[in-house]
């Protein structure tokens, strides 16, 4: 029956509850609560994977009666199972971050080289060209790369709260969090998941580095500078997602009359964030572990 009950909880977790939870508006009065729900989720539902490949030979064993070679067996699979599922999980988050910091050196040699040294600071980076973009390249020496047509269409508050985004995201190693989401969607089936975590996290996420922004500089400025950007082009991607949407969402959040953030709302999403993982273990987990200790053969 645990194992039954696993299984159900996890493919609600990732195939039933994204949709709906990608779709909440109240997610953008909370952005940094909501990360942490769809972290809570995503790792539950791996948990609930693995708890399944676990339970379901013991409780099998159990159930008829099996001799000790057969629960040795069925103990070894299990274990053996389990540990596919971890190694796999382990191996794409390696891959996920090997190519990622790859890439971005790449990116950041290529950005020094280029730069048309505007003098802003040793962090940014200024590229010749009319087309106005803004992003940042993460890691351990990270740049914010802008181009001459920004400068160009921004005023002075506008390219400080582009600047005051950015940094944003560097200082709050946003990268690392859209890694590892990446990397559990790219190890987990394709029948057993969703993109709507990746997008819903990547669009939070700009809503952090906008909030930080919007701290310092004030909405007015961040809003225009994202109109007359035409919207992010950004580094922290690692699949591709729907900027046009993004960047609406983000210009409503930012728009006069616009709710804030909700201390009260994000204490409610924390508490479920732990319920989520908490639960299952008390309520499942450590009754069955408890019958499972008679069962295996340890």
């Amino acid at each position: 029956m645990t194992a039954l009950l696993l299984g159900a909880l996890g493919l609600t977790l990732s195939l039933i509850v994204p949709g709906p939870l990608a779709r909440a508006r109240w997610t953008a009065r909370a952005p940094g609560a909501t990360v942490v729900l769809w972290q809570s989720v995503t790792l539950a539902a791996v948990l609930c994977a693995l708890g399944v490949v676990l339970a379901a030979p013991e409780e099998l064993v159990r159930a008829h009666g099996a001799d000790q070679t057969f629960g040795v067996a069925a103990l070894v699979a299990a274990l053996g199972v389990a540990a596919v599922i971890v190694v796999r999980l382990l191996v794409s988050v390696g891959l996920v971050a090997y190519r990622s910091r790859v890439r971005r050196a790449r990116h950041r040699l290529l950005a020094d080289l280029l730069d048309a040294h505007a003098g802003l600071d040793d962090v940014v980076r200024v590229l010749d060209g009319g087309l106005p973009f803004a992003y940042c390249v993460p890691g351990r020496s990270p740049r914010i790369v802008l181009s001459q047509g920004t400068l160009r269409v921004l005023d002075t508050q506008q390219v400080a709260a582009v600047l005051a985004h950015e940094r944003a995201h560097l200082s709050a190693r946003h990268d690392v969090v859209m890694e590892s989401f990446t990397a559990f969607y790219r190890a987990v089936p394709a029948p057993l998941r969703s993109r709507a975590p990746l997008d819903a996290v990547h669009i939070l996420l700009e809503a952090l580095a906008d909030d930080a922004a919007r701290r310092r500089h004030g909405n007015g400025p961040l809003r225009e500078a994202l109109q007359a950007l035409g919207g992010p082009v950004g580094d922290l991607e690692l699949e591709p997602h729907d900027a046009a949407r993004e960047r609406r969402w983000r210009l409503d959040r930012l728009a006069p009359g616009a709710p804030g953030t909700d201390a009260r709302l994000s204490a409610a999403i924390y508490a479920v964030a732990a319920a989520i993982l908490v639960l299952p273990t008390v309520l499942l987990v450590v009754p069955w572990l408890d019958r499972a200790m008679h069962t295996w053969p340890l």
